[in-house]
């Protein structure tokens, strides 16, 4: 089973793979400064949630 997430992560963070899809991948630490440059998110918790969510759904699309 795995982590529930709310939505407004997940519509965050697939609007940003959406947009800029070539600038993320699976490396969880490499996203992480992806959505700290492309987002205006202030709080660490929350940009940590949406790269965490960014990484599950790009290595998911990959397979």
């Amino acid at each position: 089973m795995g982590n529930i997430r709310p939505s407004f992560i997940k519509i965050r963070a697939i609007a940003l793979v959406e947009q800029h899809g070539e600038k993320f991948n699976e490396d969880f630490n490499h996203n992480k400064l992806m959505v700290a440059q492309l987002t205006d998110v202030d709080s660490k918790k929350l940009r940590n949630w949406i790269a965490g969510y960014v990484t599950r759904y790009r290595q998911r699309t990959q397979d």
